[in-house]
């Protein structure tokens, strides 16, 4: 568990959080950023070390094809560190990211359906020909 000491209107006390609220708030802007995946793990490509000087953020994901890969990376980073610390008041000191993979799209299948249209149709006029 984190906590961190954050004293709204000078009250005294603190607000704790626990990591998962943390990693679930990374979680969700790793979901926003379009172009990339989640790598399937129970962990789901997310390592966080809470320091003095911040959170050690460690992150891996999938790349779709056709994106710039340091253009995803540095949104990836813009959008954790904002969300991070615009919800939990607490500083991000250094983002890793790692892109395990790419993502290619699935070959269509039209082509091949059509191919097969054009050959009933040849078929059916050499019958009639017959």
């Amino acid at each position: 568990m984190a906590s961190i000491k954050y004293n709204p209107n000078g009250q005294k006390g603190r607000i704790t959080y626990n990591s998962d609220i943390v990693s679930g708030i990374v979680v969700l802007s790793l979901q926003e950023t379009e172009g990339i995946e989640l790598v399937p793990s129970k962990s789901k490509g997310i390592k966080l070390c809470f320091e003095k000087e911040g959170i050690f953020a460690d992150i891996s994901v999938i790349a779709h094809y056709g994106y710039n890969v340091p253009e995803l990376a540095y949104r990836i980073q813009q959008t954790i560190k904002q969300m991070v610390e615009s919800m939990t008041k607490y500083k991000i000191a250094k983002i890793d990211v790692h892109v395990q993979g790419v993502v290619f799209p699935a070959p269509k299948a039209e082509p091949a359906a059509e191919e097969t249209e054009q050959e009933t149709s040849a078929q059916e006029l050499k019958d009639e020909q017959k």
